[in-house]
Formats: C-alpha cells, sequence, structure tokens
C-alpha cells in the first residue's frame, strides 16, 4: 500500500512537532480540528469519525495526541492486525512516541524514526523487539512463515525463556538475540522444502523460485493449478518457496493464471514478447511452434527464468497438460519481485462523491491511497489532495475526457496501479462509460492498446449529485425515479425530448444533470413546457447549488416558477411527480418527500393541490463547510 502518513493534530500545542515532522518527511500531511489549528493541510470537525476514517484508507495515523484518543476511535473498528495500518501516538511536546498498533508493520520502525527526528523516546512496546530484536510472525522481506498460527505460543516461550534449535540457513534468525541449544524444544526452521510446523516449530520459507506458465486462452483454472501443485510436490518445493507466478503479457488476463497467483498468494508477474526472447539461450524446450503464436520461443521457462534473474537455473523443465504448461526456476538468493517484470497493472475508477471526506466511501479513499497514480480534472485531484500525496499526479483539462481515460487506461497498461477520478459516481455522467467504451472499442477505432484492454478493473461507487440533493432537502427520490442530461453535446435533441416526455408521461421525478450552460439556455424551459402538459404548475421543484461545497445552497420552488436564471452547471435540478409533497415545518424550512403509498389514505395535501402545494424559492442554510462539486459532465463545464 502505497499510503501518505497523516499527522493528527488536535491543538496548537501540538502543532509545533507536527510541522517539524512535516518539514523532514514530504510526503506527510497535517489534519488539524477545525477552530484549534489553523494552519493545517487539511481540517476536520469530526475527530473519531476522521481517525476511523484515515485508518479505514490504510493511511499510518501519528497523533499529537493523548493515546487514549486514537485507542477509543479505533477499538470498535479493529479486525486484523496483519492489514490495518500502523497508528502511533506522539506526546505534543515529542518527548515519547508509543507505536500502539502495527509495531510489525512498520509503526516501530517509524516511532523510532520520529523519535530521532524530535530529540525524544520511542516507547516500542512489542515483546519481540524489545527483548528478541527480533518478530517471528513477520519474517523479512523475501522470506514466508509458513505456520503464522503458531507463531504467538513460539514467542510466549521464548519470552519466558526458552532457548531454541535453528535449522537451516537464515543469517536474520541467528543474528537476533536468541538462546541457542541443539536440543531445545522449540525449533526455528529456514528450509525450502514442505514442512508444516507445529506450535513449537516455525517454518520459514525463502522465496527463491519463480513458476513460468503458460496455457490456452480458457483455460479451467483446476487444470493449471493442478499442474502447478504437481511439479512443486515432485520436486519437493514448498509452495512458500514460490515468489511469484511469471508469464507472458498476452496472459495478464487470463483467468486461470490470475487464480493461480491469488491460490498460491503471491504476485503475477508479466513479461513481453521481446523479454521473453532475450532467454531463448537458456531455454531447454524451445519451440518454433510457440515462437509462430506469441513471438517468443518459450513462455513458461522463458518466464521463470526471467523473473528469477541472470543467474537462476531451470528447476523444472517445461511440463505440460491438454492445455496449460508450467516450469520452475530457483534462484541463488531471494527473489526481489520489483525487479521480476511488471505487474498485471490496475485502474481504479473512483467516484468521490461531491467532495466531502464523509461523503466518499471507505473503499474510494482505500483505492486512492493505494494508487501509485492519479488521474483526473485538476479540481478533482484537489479536493483528494491529502489522500494523493507522494503520487504522481496526471492533470486533464475540462473537454480532454476521452484523452484523460485512454491516458489511464494505457498507463494501468504498463503495470502501474492508476486511479481515475471522477466527482459524485463515476457510473452515472462521468468517465465510467467512457472506460468501458475505449476497453470495448477495437484499437482502429479508437480503442486502446491490448496491453491496456488486461488490466484489472475497480470501478468504485460514489455519491451522486441527485442523492446529495435529495438528501439535503427530504425524500424527494423515495419513490420511482428517472436522471435525464439536458445537454444536447453528445445526444441530439430529438432523443432527450422523447425521454422527456415518456418521463412526464410515466410520473417519474426526474433529475436533470446539464441543466443550462453559457451556450445552453433553451432546453431546460423546453423540458418544462412538457413537464406542465402532464403535472400541475404547483409540482415541487429542488434546486441544489454547489452541493458539498461551503456556498451550497438547496432552494425549493415550484414547476410553474422554475427560471433559467436560477440554474447553471452547478445546480442540480429534482422535479417532483404527481404524488411529491413540499411540508413546511415549524422552523420556517420546508422538505419535500414523495411517498411509496404505505398508508392507504394520507390526508396531507396532494401536488393537485396548488394552494397547498405552492411554496416560495427558499434558501436553506449552508451545510457544512466543505469542498466540492456536482458530478456534471466535464465536457459540458468548459461552457
Amino acid at each position: 500500500m502505497d499510503a501518505s502518513p497523516i499527522l493528527l493534530v488536535l491543538n496548537e500545542a501540538g502543532l509545533g512537532a507536527a510541522e517539524d515532522i512535516a518539514k523532514r518527511f514530504s510526503t506527510a500531511r497535517i489534519h488539524g480540528l477545525a477552530g484549534r489549528v489553523p494552519t493545517a493541510d487539511t481540517q476536520f470537525n469530526e475527530t473519531i469519525d476522521h481517525i476511523r476514517l484515515l485508518f479505514q484508507a490504510g493511511h499510518p495515523i501519528v497523533g499529537f495526541c493523548a493515546s487514549g484518543i486514537l485507542i477509543r476511535a479505533l477499538a470498535p473498528i479493529l479486525s486484523d492486525k496483519t492489514t490495518e495500518p500502523p497508528v502511533i501516538a506522539v506526546s505534543e511536546d515529542g518527548s515519547s512516541v508509543v507505536p500502539l498498533l502495527g509495531g510489525h508493520r512498520g509503526a516501530n520502525e517509524l516511532a523510532r524514526l520520529l523519535a530521532r527526528a524530535l530529540g525524544g523516546h520511542a516507547a516500542i512496546t512489542t515483546a519481540g523487539d524489545t527483548k528478541l530484536g527480533i518478530a517471528l510472525d513477520v519474517p523479512p522481506e523475501g522470506w514466508r512463515l509458513a505456520n503464522p498460527e503458531d507463531a504467538k505460543p513460539v514467542m510466549a516461550e521464548l519470552l519466558s525463556g526458552a532457548s531454541v534449535r535453528i535449522e537451516g540457513r537464515a543469517d536474520w534468525l541467528r543474528d537476533a538475540k536468541l538462546s541457542e541449544e541443539e536440543d531445545a524444544a522449540i525449533s526455528l526452521v529456514a528450509t525450502e522444502q514442505p514442512d508444516e510446523g507445529s506450535p513449537t516449530r516455525l517454518v520459514y520459507h525463502p522465496q527463491r523460485y519463480a513458476v513460468g506458465v503458460g496455457c490456452a486462452r480458457g483455460c479451467e483454472t483446476q487444470e493449471l493449478i493442478d499442474l502447478v501443485e504437481a511439479q512443486l510436490a515432485e520436486a519437493d518445493i514448498a509452495p512458500g518457496a514460490v515468489a511469484c507466478i511469471a508469464t507472458i503479457d498476452l496472459k495478464a488476463d487470463e483467468a486461470a493464471v490470475n487464480a493461480l497467483a491469488k491460490h498460491l498468494d503471491v504476485p503475477l508477474r508479466v513479461f513481453s514478447a521481446e523479454e521473453l526472447q532475450r532467454e531463448t539461450p537458456r531455454l531447454k524446450n524451445p519451440s518454433n511452434v510457440v515462437f509462430k503464436e506469441v513471438g517468443c520461443y518459450g513462455v513458461s521457462e522463458g518466464a521463470a527464468l526471467a523473473a528469477a534473474g541472470p543467474f537462476a537455473t531451470l528447476k523444472v523443465e517445461k511440463q505440460k497438460t491438454e492445455n496449460a504448461t508450467c516450469a520452475i526456476t530457483r534462484s541463488p538468493k531471494t527473489i526481489d519481485i520489483k525487479m521480476a517484470g511488471r505487474a498485471r497493472g490496475h485502474l481504479s475508477v473512483i467516484g468521490i462523491g461531491p467532495g466531502k471526506d464523509d461523503w466518499r466511501t471507505p473503499e474510494a479513499t482505500k483505492l486512492l491511497a493505494e494508487a501509485t497514480d492519479v488521474v483526473g480534472y485538476s479540481l478533482y485531484l484537489d479536493i483528494v489532495e491529502h489522500h494523493i500525496t507522494g503520487k504522481k499526479h496526471h492533470n486533464f483539462p475540462l473537454g480532454a475526457e476521452e484523452d484523460r481515460v485512454r491516458f489511464a487506461l494505457e498507463e494501468a497498461g504498463k503495470g502501474k496501479n492508476v486511479a481515475l477520478i471522477s466527482s459524485g459516481d463515476a457510473g452515472i455522467y462521468a468517465m465510467g462509460s467512457l472506460v468501458y467504451e475505449l476497453l470495448h472499442r477495437n484499437e482502429e477505432y479508437g480503442g486502446v492498446s491490448d496491453a491496456a484492454k488486461r488490466v484489472s478493473v475497480t470501478n468504485a461507487p460514489g455519491i451522486s449529485a441527485l442523492q446529495a440533493c435529495s438528501a439535503r432537502i427530504g425524500a424527494p427520490l423515495g419513490h420511482d425515479f428517472c436522471a435525464i442530461s439536458l445537454s444536447d453535446l453528445l445526444t441530439p435533441w430529438e432523443a432527450i425530448e422523447k425521454r422527456l416526455r415518456a418521463a412526464a408521461e410515466g410520473d417519474f421525478v426526474i433529475a436533470f444533470y446539464n441543466p443550462v450552460s453559457k451556450r445552453r439556455r433553451t432546453q431546460l424551459a423546453a423540458a418544462k413546457e412538457i413537464l406542465l402538459e402532464h403535472r400541475s404548475a404547483a409540482t415541487p421543484v429542488i434546486l441544489g447549488v454547489n452541493l458539498g461545497r461551503p456556498e451550497e445552497s438547496i432552494r425549493v420552488t415550484s414547476l410553474h416558477a422554475l427560471s433559467v436564471d436560477d440554474v447553471d452547471m452547478l445546480t442540480t435540478v429534482l422535479v417532483g411527480s404527481t404524488n411529491t409533497r413540499t411540508v413546511m415545518r415549524g422552523d420556517g424550512k420546508p422538505f419535500v418527500y414523495t411517498p411509496r403509498g404505505y398508508a392507504k389514505r394520507i390526508d396531507a395535501p396532494r401536488a393537485d393541490d396548488a394552494a397547498a402545494q405552492q411554496v416560495p424559492v427558499t434558501d436553506l442554510a449552508p451545510a457544512e463547510e466543505a469542498t466540492a462539486q456536482p458530478d456534471v459532465p466535464e465536457t459540458e463545464e468548459k461552457q
């Protein structure tokens, strides 16, 4: 995970120490409590909610506050210590640095760095670190613990003074502060062979093997898994000693190959035909048939050799079934995955909602944190700036939507983890549909490259402008509704008019997107006239302007009073159905809702009671401060 650390400050007493750290660590950002920390990079209002949001998004948290605040905030949501980010409490004067969570996932080391920078003390409480100088449950990079469930009882014995017997070669074990005895009851084993281990025997596998595979398109997953497992067993290689699955880039999206990598819990690494062709002198089974098909003389052997490095040797030559091939290589040292080809590549299509942190899903925030590159319109990148620190930003102007999406896909095709950012929900009048359209098109008709077509895609939903507008005023979308864009930039007006009439006749609540622009001043007026043919002049209309931003306003008017001059491109327009009702509350503010029909008889006035329904244009109080804008297509914004 590539998530930037957040320096959490609750008052000015801790700001000095946080600013000192921010100067030393360029990717760190200060988040301050609004009203108390005025110079923070980002301000928040609800401390507990904000801490949980950052934690669930995977950000390391350094809180310049009492440890109890962090503990109380996070205790209800703790679930898996193997995946949770580091959390550190720092006294406001910087004298004490206490790693609370994730000690073996970077918190202890980060605490030491912070303590050195602040001239304080790192209060490391992890027993293994303090007494043994080692974390037996988290071996060094390039090693895997075969039986992690047994680490806890073994650590308990060692902390009680038990001696150990170290079997095999692992310098990192011998460098620890362990008492060694040949006849000790506790064993720490370093081996490349299968060994299940036990509560008194921890088994560590050096990841020195690369498994190269190839298969026919549509190969059954189990056929490939069975082939690989059989070859590992025959060669007496522990699955935990495998560093990666490797193949040609043409197979990056092959379901069986990806399932195999997931089954062994190792990364998938891919190589181009040109890269695999360089391994030809080392192949044991070169094939002219393979060369004619993919441009290299061997996929499984070539990929395994390429992944394991120049000094690797073939441990298992190419073996095959009807639809799959497999080869296994061994490196004299643990394999550095970062140097072994490239990843498949991933694109996250992220709807950030109207922009407020608490209106963005935890999944979207997590995907932002995991991305290495972010692509989007500059305003959207600014909205989530504190979640994308240290990542490569690719800003595109309004009107360059296809260029933006194409770039994001092609960058992912290079093996990167790319986030494509849209406001609102990316699948509603935003970038989502264009992503899938470019994946669907042939390259000669404006599609993307083969590499881009093979990336994995995650589409993270967001809160759309119509949802935000509805929630702010009540529940006007409580019954059947539809959304219609009034922009004829990409859709002929004839088609839009047909949809308007159908929606009007069907008595849908209607959400209008792109209601007007600088050049379009007639469509909203035309839509109004069509709707008036089918519903009362007193039909409630909600105008949501700058949703989620400090200048947000929500107004309620009627269909008769709706004016083009009241609307701009930052306005979401909701037009009620014949059943939608406006009710004035005692505080002088209305709410609007559309009943589902739960009550057989409702005495409240209906929409056709014009006198009861007529409500003047009302400006509601702005929402709490945030930065955002509704999800309007950027092709329209530029106008």
